[in-house]
């Protein structure tokens, strides 16, 4: 009309007081409070629903191996072959790398001499002990006859039945055979002493003999545990030894462990939370394409101590993994329902705005009035938002278009995707 009203403007000078009245009636519906006349705003609308909602937790996690046996060479040498497929499972005791045993079976065979000789000084040792302590028995036999001697010719030198001389050839025979006696004794301990050193030469030998053993087997390294063996990290004829970093690692993957970390805070707050007995929550995982892993897994256990430069602390989950289908290193959330909250109020995310900590919604009544109100958020669920205060259920809120509303804005509602 305003534009046939251009058109005959004689027109409408005559007929304004009669109608003017009936258009003012007309558009008061239809330009009230749209500044500048604008018709009021298409927005999509969505009405609060109320239902039982389940409470999760969720947290970025990273999967690991629940045991990691890296594969070090304990001794040095060159890596002769490789005995595995690199990324194959593998049986606890299989031979993974073999490095060139050559040396150190020459160093078994030289410890084997070694030991071999110390055997034998035992035996020349306990020879020597034997002749040694018959000598000692004919000594103290001659020392008991001289003895004899000197004990006969004393009296009769007395008696002047012998002369001196033979008291005194008695009595030097008799210091002479005692002389005998020390020296042989002596000769004995020295012969228990030259056993004994044999005997501790023949330990050491032994000793020597099972640390070349030990070493030639440090030639074969095997795998410690059942397992996914990873990638080579050492190629044949490269030289290894303790020093180096480890030719490859071996991971057990089922089942598999799923690290994460929670604030000082939540995880107070979590062990809190009364009805709640955290080794026994079902968890679930979240894989990074989005899409949830089939099987349930357990809470496992906490980390000692806080981390003091983050405020957070390690947790640890264990998933069932049939097939080694997960590997570490692989990020994923792992969730966990923590409770169920009664007669919960949703709307969708996008209908809350945020304005210096104060959280709003735009609420149109029957007569399509928009109103905005405070609201007290409370957890995420999805993509839609529970709210614990400000709203009820029915209440229809602006969902789409929220920009466009202000206090007592007049609103045309329309379907989702503004058709």
């Amino acid at each position: 009309m305003r534009g046939s009203s251009f058109q005959r403007p004689n027109l409408l000078v005559w007929f304004a007081p009669a109608i003017g009245s009936t258009l003012l009636c007309v558009g008061c519906s239809a330009t009230a409070n749209a500044p500048g006349g604008y018709p009021p705003p298409a927005v999509e609308l969505a009405t609060v629903q109320q239902r039982d909602i389940p409470i999760h937790r969720e947290w970025i996690g990273t999967l690991d191996g629940y045991v990691n046996a890296p594969i070090k060479a304990q001794v040095n040498g060159y890596l002769l072959r490789q005995n595995y497929l690199e990324g194959s499972f593998v049986k606890k005791g299989q031979l993974l790398f073999e490095i060139d045993p050559r040396p150190f079976q020459a160093s078994v065979d030289q410890a084997e001499g070694q030991l071999a000789q110390a055997t034998g000084q035992v035996a020349q040792a306990n020879a020597q002990l034997v002749q040694a302590q018959a000598q000692l028995a004919s000594s103290q036999a001659n020392q008991r006859r001289t003895q004899l001697d000197l004990e006969k010719y004393t009296p009769l030198a007395k008696a002047k039945a012998v002369t001196q001389q033979d008291l005194d050839n008695a009595t030097q025979n008799n210091l002479s055979a005692m002389e005998q006696v020390n020296a042989s004794q002596a000769n004995v301990e020295t012969a228990k002493a030259q056993i004994e050193a044999s005997r501790a030469a023949v330990k050491a030998a032994a000793a020597a003999v099972e640390t070349a053993k030990y070493n030639l087997g440090f030639t074969r390294l095997t795998s410690p545990i059942d397992g996914v063996a990873g990638m080579a990290a050492s190629q044949v004829g490269t030289l290894v030894g303790p020093a180096s970093v480890a030719v490859t690692t071996v991971s057990t993957l089922d089942p598999i462990r799923a690290n994460f970390t929670v604030s000082e805070q939540e995880y107070l707050g979590f062990t809190r939370q009364s009805g709640i007995e955290v080794s026994k929550l079902p968890l679930d995982l979240i894989l990074s394409d989005g899409s949830p892993y089939a099987r349930k897994g357990r809470f496992f256990f906490a980390d000692r101590e806080v981390n003091q430069s983050t405020g957070s602390i390690q947790l640890t989950a264990l998933f069932p993994n049939p097939g080694n289908i997960l590997r570490p290193g692989q990020y994923a959330k792992v969730r966990a329902v923590i409770g169920t909250k009664q007669g919960a109020l949703l709307v969708p995310q996008r209908a809350v705005a945020e304005l210096q900590g104060t959280y709003r919604v735009a609420v149109v009544d029957a007569q399509n009035k928009a109103a905005i109100v405070n609201v007290k958020p409370g957890d995420r669920v999805g993509t839609m938002w529970i709210i614990d205060e400000g709203l009820k259920p029915g209440d229809r809120v602006v969902a789409e278009g929220v920009q466009k509303v202000g206090p007592g804005s007049i609103v045309v509602p329309q379907a989702a995707g503004g058709k």
